[in-house]
């Protein structure tokens, strides 16, 4: 019988000490994926499921534009779900008198590219004609002028870019060239820009679009906008 006990007790060490070096064995392979895990960036903690490391934001990083016609950017917006309903069928309103075109000026939104002419005087009667075309001609010359992108649209504004009084100029467009102080390089709906000509009291301007996309005009006091959507 004491035998018996003995070998029982020599069993029951033995196992114990099996159990032990594998127990050891888990730890140190634990530990070894730990440190591998939070090498590559997705190391976890107890009681918490794994996390993977740090991501590039791939959401948009423009402002949201305003629903008015203020013409100022709004807050900074993430993930804005942009609902546009405007169309691509050429705008117009009738010709009024208004003031001589002071600048032209471009913003990006969430949802929309924008351009903004900035009118001496009362704007909100300010006649336009707003339409796509298959190709750009000067006013008064017919001289055809190249635009970049996939589609053109072209902006009358009934706002000449001298004074009428004085026929000083207000606006420093060049036929042909790409408007002053206006950069549309990394723009989502702007490829390009073009001063067409002043003529007969309007303003003729091209917009290089990225596609035949949505628009829409909008007049407040001192400023004709036009908005192009980023999509369908």
């Amino acid at each position: 019988m004491r035998r018996l006990t003995t070998v029982a007790a020599a069993l029951a060490l033995t196992g114990a000490g099996l159990v032990g070096t594998a127990c050891a064995a888990t730890d140190q392979a634990d530990r070894a994926d730990t440190v591998t895990r939070t090498a590559t960036g997705a190391a976890s903690t107890p009681g918490h499921p794994r996390t993977t490391g740090p991501t590039d934001a791939t959401g948009p990083t423009e402002t949201s534009g305003p629903t008015d016609a203020t013409g100022k950017a709004g807050p900074a917006t993430t993930g804005t779900a942009c609902s546009i309903a405007w169309g691509s069928g050429t705008k117009s309103a009738t010709e009024s008198k208004s003031g001589p075109l002071k600048n032209v000026r471009t913003s990006r939104h969430a949802c929309y590219d924008r351009m903004v002419f900035d009118i001496t005087g009362p704007a909100r009667g300010t006649g336009y004609h707003v339409g796509y075309v298959d190709t750009f001609h000067q006013d008064g010359s017919g001289e055809r002028i190249a635009v970049s992108g996939g589609a053109i649209l072209q902006v009358h504004v009934s706002a000449p870019s001298y004074d009428p009084a004085t026929l000083k100029p207000t606006y420093a467009g060049k036929a042909g060239q790409r408007l002053p102080e206006v950069n549309v390089r990394d723009y989502r709906t702007f490829k390009d820009t073009r001063f067409g000509a002043s003529y007969e009291g309007q303003t003729q301007v091209a917009l290089g679009i990225r596609a035949k996309l949505p628009f829409r005009v909008l007049r407040s006091d001192d400023r004709l906008i036009v908005d192009v959507a980023h999509k369908w």
